[in-house]
């Protein structure tokens, strides 16, 4: 059994927070929603939870109409960007609560409560008032209370935004863990990072502006995005975009790029399009074409080169530090088995086959 939205549509003061949202998710699955702040995720999470009406479209669960059951009748658990805990209770009754208000026994809460605690690996943190907690340990708090409803569903938005950065990688990778058996629930996590999406793995719901744009399994919609939009949302730093035609058996792009038309380019038709190729897949050789460097920015262990390509702006990425000066010139070099093409109307007409 599954949950099924149809021509879901919210708006608010004559502004659209969704449009005709329409999706089916299956028990037992893990789903990210992908896209910019405002893009429409928390706005549909909270449909999904009951806290907003919608304005048209239905909305059910494993048949039944979740669009008359009220909120406080919903098997639903949500975990939001600001933990929220109960900050008179130590983190075990923090975690038992939901379970007292079921009537559980004192047996079933004191097992739910261990296991869940070794889960998140906060099992000394039990007789801790949550005032003493960092903001991991709280959001782990938080999470473990959600879980041990065992909801329907469970719906996270952007649970680690406000988490340093170390924090937040190991934390995914619990999640990956902790959510391989998610048993009948169906998991729903919003984000706005590409790669928070591909290393949860699951299935991707890309969002913008109220609209889902596409849906499927998360590597599957990186590797073939359906339009030049998914493609911008689901790449960090966003894809590049450089407009050109094919002729005469050569891709000829802006900044005065060439390339043979070969591989999945090949069955391309004489026309005017817009080629995509992420920043990973541009190098710095002296085979390739002179660029100008305008600023370079160093994250970690990555370098991004913001180049300017005779008028063509590009992002490239290195791995690893790498020093470059304002107005440095190198020589870069687009991998053809890596470049995307997008019709003018912004839908795919050929990608990588191989490529992800």
């Amino acid at each position: 059994m599954s949950l099924i939205a149809e021509n879901i549509t919210r708006t608010v003061a004559g502004e659209i927070y969704l449009s005709e949202a329409g999706f089916s998710l299956e028990r037992g699955q893990f789903y990210t929603l992908l896209g910019p702040t405002l893009s429409g995720k928390t706005s549909l999470l909270r449909v999904l939870a009951g806290l907003d009406p919608v304005n048209s479209g239905t909305l059910s669960l494993d048949g039944k109409d979740l669009l008359k059951t009220p909120v406080w009748k919903r098997s639903v658990s949500m975990v939001y960007q600001q933990f929220i805990n109960y900050p008179h209770l130590n983190v075990y009754e923090n975690i038992a609560f939901p379970l007292r208000r079921m009537k559980k026994s004192s047996a079933e809460i004191n097992s739910t409560v261990q296991a869940t605690a070794k889960t998140l690996g906060i099992s000394d943190l039990l007789g801790r008032m949550c005032g003493e907690l960092s903001g991991g340990q709280q959001q782990r708090t938080a999470l473990a209370r959600s879980l041990v409803k065992g909801s329907d569903l469970l719906l996270m938005d952007e649970p680690l935004v406000n988490l340093d950065y170390k924090l937040r990688e190991q934390l995914r990778d619990e999640f990956v863990n902790l959510f391989s058996d998610k048993g009948d629930s169906i998991v729903v996590y919003a984000t706005t990072e590409p790669t928070e999406v591909l290393m949860l793995g699951g299935h991707v719901m890309v969002m913008s502006e109220g609209r889902l744009l596409q849906m499927g399994p998360s590597h599957e919609v990186f590797s073939r995005p359906a339009s030049e939009e998914v493609a911008r949302i689901f790449n960090d730093p966003p894809m590049n975009f450089l407009d050109g035609t094919v002729e005469n058996g050569v891709i000829a792009m802006a900044g005065g790029i060439r390339k043979p038309k070969e591989r999945h380019l090949a069955a391309l038709p004489v026309g005017n399009y817009r080629f995509g190729i992420r920043a990973s897949d541009i190098t710095i050789t002296p085979k390739g074409i002179q660029a100008i460097i305008e600023l370079a920015e160093i994250s970690g262990s990555v370098t991004f080169l913001h180049v300017n390509i005779n008028g063509a702006k590009i992002v490239i990425q290195q791995d690893g530090v790498h020093p470059h000066g304002l107005n440095e010139t190198i020589m870069a070099d687009f991998d053809i088995s890596a470049l995307y093409a997008f019709r003018l109307d912004g839908r795919l007409a050929a990608a990588p086959s191989d490529h992800s």
